[in-house]
């Protein structure tokens, strides 16, 4: 998939990787993908969460590789 800006939130803990990706979607146009990149076994819950609380939509979520991969694109 392509995409528009990428985030390496490995290594960090709940909730830092949700608050970085709310940080880089900030400097994205609406329709921009992120990719995000983490370790952390909460994000499974955490991103999709953030996602519908912001009305970003989440195009692609890979939970079983490490690190896991997200794709979120901008409201």
């Amino acid at each position: 998939m392509t995409y528009d800006a990428d985030l390496d939130a490995t290594g960090l803990l709940c909730p830092l990787p949700v608050l970085k990706a709310r940080k880089r979607l900030q400097a994205l146009q609406s329709g921009q993908i992120l990719r995000m990149l983490a370790d952390d076994p909460a994000a499974i819950i955490d991103v999709p969460h953030f996602c519908a609380e912001q009305g970003h939509s989440l195009l692609s979520q890979d939970s079983d590789a490490t690190p896991q991969t997200y794709f979120i694109q901008k409201r």
